[in-house]
C-alpha cells in the first residue's frame, strides 16, 4: 500500500485542515452571534411586552400619538397633505381632461 513516510505527510496535512476548520467555525461563530445581537434584544422586548398588563398595550397607541405629536411637530404636513392631497389630485385631473377635450388641441 501506502509507504509509512507517505502516510504520515497524509496525517500532516489532515491535521493542518483540521486546525483550519476549527478556525474557520469558531469565526463564524463569532460572526453569527454579532449579527444575532439585535435579535436578542428584539426578543427580549417583546418577551417584557407580552408579560405586560393589557390595559398598558391599550393606552400605547395613544401615547404614542402624544409623543410623535410633542417630539416631531413639523409633520402635521403630512396630516394636511393627506387631507387635501386627493382633493388637489382630483382637480388636477379633471382640468387636465378639460385640456384636452377643449377645442383649441382638435
Amino acid at each position: 500500500m501506502y509507504p509509512d513516510q507517505e502516510l504520515r505527510r497524509l496525517a500532516v496535512q489532515k491535521a493542518g485542515l483540521q486546525r483550519e476548520i476549527a478556525l474557520r467555525r469558531a469565526e463564524c461563530m463569532e460572526a453569527a452571534a454579532n449579527v444575532t445581537r439585535p435579535l436578542e434584544w428584539l426578543d427580549k422586548a417583546l418577551a417584557f411586552w407580552r408579560k405586560i398588563s393589557p390595559m398598558v398595550h391599550l393606552s400605547a397607541i395613544p401615547l404614542g400619538f402624544l409623543a410623535k405629536r410633542a417630539l416631531f411637530p413639523r409633520f402635521k404636513v403630512l396630516g394636511s397633505i393627506a387631507r387635501w392631497g386627493p382633493l388637489v389630485f382630483g382637480a388636477v385631473r379633471g382640468m387636465s381632461s378639460l385640456a384636452k377635450d377643449s377645442p383649441k388641441s382638435r
